[in-house]
């Protein structure tokens, strides 16, 4: 897919791993719609970024926000073709604490976001790239792009949710693009390792040399517009479909 004067949504946008992927986009002529909760940081970015940005408060865990947000994008852009998932919560919990069991709310809440709040974003925006006029001579309609993590495959202790959600992410991928394979739409997962975002930024600096130990090379945390690279790739590569790519610097995550 040629990524000029398409349009996109980016969850997450506002920050992190979806503010390197809203900043890409740009870059590479797209006209972009921020889903987020923090409605200062997404507006300071559309300020920044100009008017091919636009942000709309959205709750991915909602069906009528997000088809609010959906008709929005519509409404001032015309369609939709890419949609890049990376709104997502990971709050550590062990199973059982000294305080007994993980409440269930807890485990249900991360589930809620990550998966169920991907997948709902998902569905609609593909209704509409499905009203799409081909794009390719493939007959390409539109790009979904979903973010798991490294968790789903080697989650550390007090990940039990985290990884559940993650590992629902990557698992959904294949079975997604076959039921859009008719529409012309792809779906592809990126898992990435430990990446600089705002909740590695409040960890004090032995624990982010720690981490960066366990990386096999380059001994580093990764940087956003290194998953944003690998997210403008996806869309434009047109055979990449049903597909998650590790994004780590070769980590295998150690239990703790």
């Amino acid at each position: 897919m040629d990524i000029k004067d398409k349009v996109a949504i980016v969850t997450g946008g506002a920050s992190g791993l979806g503010l390197g992927a809203v900043r890409n986009l740009v870059n590479k002529g797209a006209k972009v719609v921020i889903f987020d909760l923090d409605e200062d940081a997404a507006e300071e970015i559309c300020r920044e970024l100009g008017g091919n940005v636009d942000f709309f408060y959205a709750d991915v865990t909602s069906e009528e926000s997000v088809e609010a947000g959906i008709q929005k994008v519509i409404a001032k852009f015309g369609a939709i073709h890419i949609c890049v998932n990376c709104a997502g919560i990971a709050p550590p919990q062990k199973v059982v604490g000294r305080t007994g069991a993980m409440p269930l709310a807890n485990f249900k809440k991360v589930l809620d976001i990550n998966l169920t709040g991907t997948f709902n974003v998902l569905r609609l925006a593909a209704v509409e790239m499905a009203k799409n006029e081909p794009l390719t001579e493939d007959g390409e309609r539109g790009i979904i792009i979903n973010t798991a993590s490294v968790a789903a495959f080697d989650g550390q202790m007090g990940q039990a949710a985290y990884t559940a959600s993650k590992a629902g992410v990557a698992g959904m991928t294949l079975p997604i693009a076959r039921d859009l394979s008719s529409y012309g739409i792809r779906i592809n997962t990126i898992a990435p390792g430990l990446f600089h975002t705002p909740m590695a930024a409040g960890l004090p600096e032995p624990v982010i040399k720690r981490l960066e130990s366990m990386v096999e090379f380059p001994k580093r945390l990764g940087d956003p517009n290194e998953y944003a690279s690998l997210a403008i790739f996806m869309m434009e590569n047109g055979y990449l479909n049903g597909e998650v790519i590790r994004l780590d610097g070769g980590i295998r995550m150690s239990p703790r």
